[in-house]
């Protein structure tokens, strides 16, 4: 590359990431804001992943801690992510010819409210968000289930912070 055009590539990410609405983590934030509250993800789906919420919970926090300069607070952020898991269903995807399941799915389903205090036309309602991850069934859900949720959750975490802050 030219020094020229490294001069002015260097000059405009600089100018893009101080006015505070991009990022190089591809978040449009605007400048005055300054902190996000996501509290505990609710479990409302009628199976039971006893663990899924925290895992949820922990995936959110740590994603917009890695890739927002967002203060986390417990309460009154500027921004606040309410989430539940509205779905957590297992159904056969692939039939064999003597009609015997080969393949199953797992999906989960999370409804999303994302509130932003200080510009609310970004605001995001009762939004759902769905992952899913195919596997043989010929295995049991519970021999599988913890790599399943984590590559679900890794998804709908992507999803969730696209949505809410990249604006995609």
């Amino acid at each position: 590359m030219k020094p020229k055009a490294l001069i002015v590539a260097v000059l405009t990410g600089c100018l893009l990431s101080a006015c505070g609405i991009y990022s190089f983590s591809g978040t449009s934030i605007q400048p005055d804001v300054k902190s996000i509250t996501i509290p505990y993800v609710e479990y409302k789906a009628l199976r039971v992943n006893p663990s899924l919420s925290n895992q949820l919970t922990e995936a959110l926090q740590d994603k917009f801690r890695k890739l927002t300069s967002l203060e986390q607070v417990d309460a009154d952020g500027d921004l606040e992510l309410v989430c539940e898991v509205t779905g957590y269903d297992v159904k056969a995807t692939a039939v064999t010819a003597d009609e015997m399941a080969s393949q199953s799915r797992l999906t989960v389903t999370v409804k999303v409210n994302f509130t932003n205090k200080k510009y609310p036309e970004d605001n995001v309602e009762n939004k759902s968000f769905s992952a899913y991850e195919d596997f043989d069934a010929t295995l049991t859900l519970d021999s599988v289930e913890g790599t399943l949720c984590e590559t679900i959750v890794e998804k709908i975490v992507e999803d969730i912070f696209n949505a809410t802050v990249a604006q995609w």
